[in-house]
Parts: C-alpha cells; sequence; structure tokens
C-alpha cells in the first residue's frame, strides 16, 4: 500500500525532501547485508510505498508540495531532479507570492479556505495515483503560520475527504529559544487541531535533534539540513518494510495501519515519540561494533529514562516493582522521573535479529495497567541493513516522553495570553479568544491525561 507525503509550509517541504532522499539512498545502497532475493522484495515495497514509476523510468515521489512562498518549493523540486535518482512530480504543487507572516490564523483562516480547492484538488490526484491507499503522512513545523495554521486545515480536509484513510502528522517542535515570539500561540492552536482530526502525531523536539547533531554526530557548525537529515533518517528508520508477526514471510503491506493499530489503542492518547540508537558520523561506523543486547539495553534505558539519546542515559532510573502500591499523595516520590508507556513499538533492522531477545520491553512494570504488555508491545524486523548501519533499533513509543515540552508550551502561551499580548493579531483573521480559550482546554486534557498514567 502506499503513502502520500504532503509537504507544508518551508520547514515542511525542506525535511520532505530529506526524507525521499534518505529512503532512495537506502534503496541505492548496495549495504542490504542480505539475499538478493530479501533485497528485491525489500525494493518492490519500499517503491510501491513512497514512490510511483512514470515513462522516465526515474522514481516519482508520491507527494504534494504546499508553501504560501515559491522559494523553497523551486529549490526542493530543481535539487531533487538535478539527483537524478528519483523527483517529485512537476504537477503536485501548489504556492503563493506571499507567506503567512507566521501567524497560525493567516495559514488557517484566510490562506486555508481562500486555496482548498486546489491544494485537494492536488491530493486527490496523488491518491488515485495508487493501487491501494494506506493513507497521508504530513509534514510540518508548529512555529510558524504556513506549516502550522494551513497544515492544520489541510489535515481537517483530508479527514473530511478521506474518511477511511490513516493521517499521521510529523510534527517539528520548536527550539526553545526561537525566534517567532507568537511560536507558543502557534504551536498550541496547532496541536489542539490536529488533535481533532490526525490519528497520531509524531514529533521531533528540533533542541533534541541540534543536540545528537553536536554530541553524536560530532557536527561543529550545525546547519538545518543537518538536523533534517537527522530527522529524515529516524524517519526513514521506521518507515521503510520491515516483518510483522502478523505479516508473516511478507512485508508489512500497510505501514500506517500498522503503526496505528500497534501505537494508538485510544483516542485520548496520540503522541508518538521516536528514538534511534546507533547515531554517529558515517566515518566512525568503520571502528564501531554493535551488539544487540547492548543496543536494546540501552534503548529500554532510554525509554524508562525518557532520554533524548544514547549519551548521558540516567541509569539509576528503574521502573516500579508491580504491587508495590504507592499512596497517590507521594506520586511525586514515585522514583526518578520513570517514563510510563501505553503502547510500544521496536523495530530491529540489520543481521541476527531473529535471535534478539526483546523480554524486556515486554516487562508489565513499564506499561499503564488497562493494556496487556501483549497487546501494548510489538517488535518488527528485517534482515536487510539500513542507511550503512549493520545493525539499527528504533523505538516508537506512545508514552510520557513529550509530557514535559507540552506542559512547557502551554504553559508560556497562557503566560502571554493571561496579558493578552500579540491576540490582535490573530483575532483580525478571525481567531477570537474564544478560540485560543478551547485550544488550552484541549491541550490541557491531553496533559492530564499522560500525567496520569
Amino acid at each position: 500500500m502506499s503513502i502520500v507525503t504532503v509537504q507544508l509550509g518551508q520547514c515542511g517541504n525542506q525535511i520532505g525532501h530529506e526524507v525521499f532522499n534518505a529512503i532512495c539512498s537506502d534503496v541505492r545502497g548496495t549495504h542490504g547485508l542480505c539475499s538478493k532475493k530479501e533485497n528485491e522484495s525489500y525494493h518492490d515495497v519500499c517503491k510501491e510505498r513512497f514512490f510511483s514509476e512514470e515513462e522516465s523510468e526515474v522514481p516519482v515521489a508520491r507527494a504534494v508540495l504546499v508553501d504560501m512562498e515559491p522559494k523553497v518549493i523551486s529549490q526542493t523540486l530543481s535539487i531533487a531532479t538535478r539527483s537524478g535518482y528519483w523527483k517529485y512530480d512537476d504537477r503536485s504543487h501548489f504556492c503563493q507570492k506571499q507567506g503567512s507572516g507566521n501567524n497560525w490564523a493567516n495559514g488557517y483562516s484566510v490562506h486555508g479556505p481562500r486555496h482548498k480547492e486546489v491544494i485537494m484538488n492536488l491530493v486527490q490526484k496523488e491518491a488515485e495515483k495508487c493501487d491501494r491507499l494506506s493513507g497521508f503522512f504530513t509534514i510540518m513545523s508548529m512555529a510558524g503560520g504556513t506549516g502550522s495554521g494551513l497544515g492544520a486545515f489541510v489535515t481537517q480536509c483530508l479527514r473530511d475527504a478521506f474518511p477511511a484513510s490513516f493521517i499521521l502528522n510529523h510534527v517539528i517542535w520548536p527550539y526553545s529559544t526561537g525566534e517567532v515570539i507568537v511560536q507558543n500561540y502557534n504551536s498550541v492552536l496547532t496541536l489542539s487541531h490536529l488533535y481533532q482530526s490526525s490519528d497520531a502525531l509524531l514529533v521531533h523536539e528540533n533542541d533534541v535533534i541540534h543536540k545528537i547533531c553536536a554530541q553524536l554526530m560530532n557536527i561543529k557548525q550545525i546547519s538545518f539540513t543537518d538536523v533534517n537529515q537527522v530527522i529524515a533518517h529516524q524517519l526513514g528508520s521506521i518507515f521503510q518494510p520491515t516483518y510483522t508477526a502478523e505479516s508473516g514471510l511478507h512485508y508489512s503491506r500497510n505501514p500506517l495501519g500498522d503503526l496505528m493499530e500497534t501505537l494508538v489503542p485510544h483516542p485520548e492518547f496520540k503522541m508518538l515519540g521516536l528514538r534511534n540508537i546507533p547515531q554517529m558520523p558515517e566515518n566512525s561506523l568503520a571502528y564501531s561494533i554493535f551488539s544487540w543486547p547492548g543496543l536494546i539495553k540501552h534503548l529500554r534505558q532510554m525509554l524508562i529514562a525518557n532520554a533524548k539519546m544514547e549519551e548521558g542515559i540516567d541509569w539509576q532510573v528503574r521502573p516500579p516493582r508491580l504491587g508495590s502500591s504507592i499512596p497517590s499523595s507521594h506520586s511525586t516520590n514515585k522514583l526518578p522521573h520513570f517514563n510510563t508507556s501505553i503502547a510500544n513499538l521496536v523495530i530491529l533492522r540489520g543481521k541476527d535479529t531473529h535471535s534478539v531477545d526483546l523480554g524486556s520491553f515486554r516487562d508489565p512494570s513499564l506499561y499503564t495497567s488497562w493494556l496487556s504488555p501483549q497487546d501494548a508491545f510489538k517488535a518488527w524486523k528485517t534482515p536487510r541493513a539500513f542507511n550503512k548501519y549493520e545493525k539499527s533499533a528504533t523505538l516508537v513509543s506512545n508514552s510520557q516522553f513529550l509530557l514535559k515540552p507540552l506542559d512547557n508550551v502551554v504553559g508560556k502561551a497562557w503566560n502571554m495570553f493571561a496579558s493578552k499580548a500579540y491576540i490582535h493579531q490573530y483575532t483580525k483573521f478571525g481567531i477570537e479568544e474564544e478560540d485560543f480559550l478551547d485550544s488550552f482546554t484541549a491541550l490541557e486534557q491531553v496533559i492530564s491525561s499522560y500525567t496520569i498514567l
């Protein structure tokens, strides 16, 4: 089944381009470390998922590009075409001459309704090219105006037009010291609206990825391209073909459906975080040896201690012992920052994946009491290596990973709202104080639900 990617705004288009690049270079690589037959079936499933073949023989990305300024889209189209390995469809993009001025209301209330028909026609055409449509993968930032405001509007339109298709929103969380003064307003409005129409939100925090670039990738002067390439690598590690327990001897055909079924058992809980190991500069790979027990031990501790990367993990954090009931008034003393999960998915790629022991992820103390560990944990595997890593492991987690960042953003936005700062910039485009209050209420409910796990 195929996924249609919708790239929204400057950030969405730049990351989308890197995602297709990462997927294409993975498929082209001869480093699969698996049998020829295995490599071919991996190849075929990946192509069907992300690309359509045209007469030119160059794979064409199943994507729609949308921005309110032309510069980034025209750059993205020409860089992809120049690569010679894949390209975008020249007819699958839409841009205007003026941006949204970092104003969510401008993107949502003005640009969205004005351009709805053209954008949805492009999406419809792209969907019709798929023999079988798994769903939509949207990529957007929360801080600006187009990705966030127009992105939220387009997501609602997708939900109305394709009620039976899955929608996964990939959201970039802004730098905590971002340069957009209203980024917390934009973030609160985006998240609350996406929560209504999306099946799940897959979140990357800019601060975290920046740290990975500095500390793990050893990049001295970090550019947006560096950050986007790390994000694209992590996304590729989820979306490239794998075997699930249900798919048996064939690669899983419904990537988005499988992801939702595994990780989103209740519509109140839709926030997915992502961890991927190992991550290092390519020139260090030749000198590194990884064992599955070591990778799994690190990944599990990253989960329970809510560590953002494999360096600096707090190894003191332990899951609470089952049966040791603690009075709720002392719940803060429960254990230092233990991260409770609803559901987890571990994806293993590379050699000897069949022999990996994942029992430590089935520990009932990691999970909320209302799901059994059998339902709460799944593993996907493939013997084919991914992007030059002989062995790699990815964790996609529906847990308290994003509780603190969410609480911070809502808190900062509320402080500004309480003093009515910049509200007039939104009311002039039809977003009233009432709309802000609805958004705050919706997100406070999400925070509360995740807190009491």
